[in-house]
């Protein structure tokens, strides 16, 4: 069942490969990280996220999705200056 949560995850990225994205990460310590990017590719298990340049020394992450779905990363998708937040139901 889990592994149906997972690929529906990853379906509704695919449909935004290429877009401009924030990510709202757990960054340990009661600290939540922010980031800023285009989602660049996704795999069976992880995306990668190309980051702002101004942002950081990293210039790519990657996030599995199973981060998405226990909520350890938030990802919204930024369409036309318009934000749409991307809810998973968790199983």
């Amino acid at each position: 069942m889990a592994k149906n949560a997972l690929l529906e995850i990853k379906y509704s990225l695919d449909a935004h490969v290429g877009q401009k994205i924030m990510l709202r990460a757990n960054g340990g310590r009661r600290k939540t990280v922010e980031r800023t990017g285009i989602l660049e590719e996704t795999y069976p298990s992880v995306f990668i996220v190309k980051l702002d340049q101004e942002q950081e020394t990293f210039k790519r992450v990657s996030y599995s999705y199973a981060d998405i779905l226990t909520s350890a990363v938030e990802v919204t998708i930024c369409e036309n200056n318009n934000e749409m937040q991307l809810e998973y139901i968790k199983v």
